[in-house]
């Protein structure tokens, strides 16, 4: 991904859209535009999840768990690998331990 663009997609999110031998599937365009969707999001519900712990969830994991859940759901605009991508990068802005979250179908 090396073109003019400043952004710099971490290797984590790279991987998402390469083959087994590290090519991407997808052009450098694309993985920079769905990795500044994922990386927004997961800094727009850093605010939701502290919320949804101190009102709802038993635990963190709980929390992260559930914003999962919503993001595999239907039309909510993320692939599954993306989805486990963003709960990750969720736990990490938050300082949480992150539930397995693998992007099983």
């Amino acid at each position: 991904m090396d073109d003019d663009n400043q952004i710099l997609v971490p290797p984590s999110f790279t991987a998402l859209f390469a083959d087994a031998r590290g090519r991407l599937r997808a052009s450098a365009a694309t993985v920079r535009e769905r990795y500044e969707l994922c990386e927004d999001l997961a800094c727009h519900l850093v605010e939701q999840a502290g919320m949804l712990y101190h009102a709802q969830a038993p635990s963190e994991e709980e929390v992260l768990r559930r914003i999962h859940a919503g993001l595999r759901a239907p039309g909510a605009g993320v692939g599954p690998a993306e989805a486990a991508w963003i709960v990750l990068r969720l736990a990490e802005l938050l300082q949480w331990p992150c539930p397995d979250v693998s992007p099983t179908p």
